[in-house]
């Protein structure tokens, strides 16, 4: 296989012909963002087969890849895909179309998840890499001869483990399960670019109304004023500061700037805008405001029911080799206990009764709930110790 970093447009033209020939391309990014809006890509890798190669972005116009990668015809190879789709996205558009991602994939046939790419690539092929470039300024230029060769290993192995995944998954019957969770994630991405992106601000869902409309104008405000100066957005406005402004409501400069926090300078320079935000909010009518959340009072006995299908869900996992935080969370689980108490309502199925989680867990913990099994400990030393059997 070989390697090689590519900077000329017409030989990158000529890779992406090979690449759409091949139909499998492993792919990863290098990329900065801790000074811009959107993440700075700096590197692209790319592995086929038959070749390994790194390409500069700043010297090659990557639009015909963003074009492949959000086609029907390629399949694409990702480990913790999240910000390669994001990537997609922004460039193109569109989402992928065939994505595989190992990571998530070795969550359906391990008890870890999430594992890093160097914990991957040992597990699976018992192979090492090297982490030592992790904190490398990848927008610097020329690119070393040990960086690129460390940002081609993140390709230059996952097309191997792509093929003992699918070889396990399909003889146990899984195969659709990382099909179907990958998918999952790509969903999500393209949600984070929604309208109602806003209601994900933490403590956004103690707001009364009216300082509902006042968060998400300061939202909105906030995101076209980051891309627009390409900063990021904790340099805009913080997120706990967001929240804080929307209880508050100032009406002036000197009442917003009452809050010590904000007598940062770059917070500061934005007053007058903030309190026009605020000012903007308020003066919509009410039938524009959303609508307030309705309280979700948890029952007495969700903690002890929580607890309870935590161990059914852990001895589960445990039994069928999976990752217990890849299936379900804690409130995962308290979201079923919820849905459960409110009386299935086939329209509102929580996460933990879709798709291939039903299949793992779904009967076991809805049976737990109705008191249809009774559990016991059948092989202390096992790590799936217990035993859910049916109640006479």
């Amino acid at each position: 296989m070989t390697d090689r970093l590519v900077t000329s447009q017409n030989e990158f033209d000529d890779f992406c012909s090979h690449m759409r020939e091949a139909g499998l391309v492993a792919f990863d990014t290098e990329f900065i963002s801790e000074n811009t809006y959107r993440p700075q890509l700096c590197l692209v890798q790319f592995a086929t087969r038959e070749a390994c190669v790194a390409v500069d972005p700043f010297e090659v116009d990557l639009a015909s890849w963003w074009d492949i990668m959000a086609d029907d015809e390629t399949t694409i190879v990702v480990h913790a895909g999240r910000e390669e789709t994001r990537f997609c996205l922004t460039h193109c558009g569109a989402p992928p179309r065939r994505m595989w991602d190992v990571q998530i994939a070795e969550g359906l046939r391990c008890t870890n998840y999430p594992l890093s790419y160097e914990r991957l690539i040992s597990r699976v092929l018992g192979k090492s890499v090297s982490s030592a470039e992790t904190r490398t300024d990848w927008s610097r230029r020329p690119l070393t001869t040990r960086q690129i060769s460390y940002a081609l290993d993140d390709v230059r192995f996952v097309l191997d483990v792509l093929d003992a995944q699918q070889a396990w998954l399909d003889r146990q019957g899984r195969l659709g399960w990382a099909e179907e969770e990958t998918g999952r994630m790509i969903g999500e991405m393209i949600a984070e670019r929604g309208d109602d992106t806003w209601l994900r601000l933490s403590g956004v869902r103690r707001l009364r109304q009216k300082q509902l409309v006042v968060a998400r104008e300061l939202y909105r405000w906030r995101d076209q004023t980051a891309d627009r100066t390409n900063q990021p957005l904790r340099r805009i406005l913080r997120d706990d500061l967001l929240i804080d402004i929307a209880k508050r409501q100032p009406q002036s400069e000197s009442e917003l700037l009452q809050s010590r926090e904000m007598g940062r300078p770059n917070f500061r320079r934005n007053a007058r805008d903030i309190v026009d935000a605020v000012k903007r909010a308020l003066s919509l009518p009410k039938d524009e405001w959303p609508e307030a959340f309705k309280s979700k009072d948890s029952s007495p006995d969700e903690p002890v029911l929580g607890k309870l299908l935590a161990i059914a869900l852990a001895n589960r996992c445990a039994e069928l080799g999976l990752s217990t935080g890849l299936v379900g969370t804690s409130n995962d689980l308290k979201e079923l206990v919820r849905w459960y108490n409110e009386g299935c309502p086939e329209n509102d199925r929580p996460k933990l009764e879709t798709g291939w989680r039903s299949e793992v867990c779904g009967d076991l913990l809805r049976q737990v709930l109705e008191g249809k099994v009774s559990l016991r400990v059948a092989d202390p030393s096992s790590d799936h110790p217990l035993v859910f059997e049916p109640v006479e």
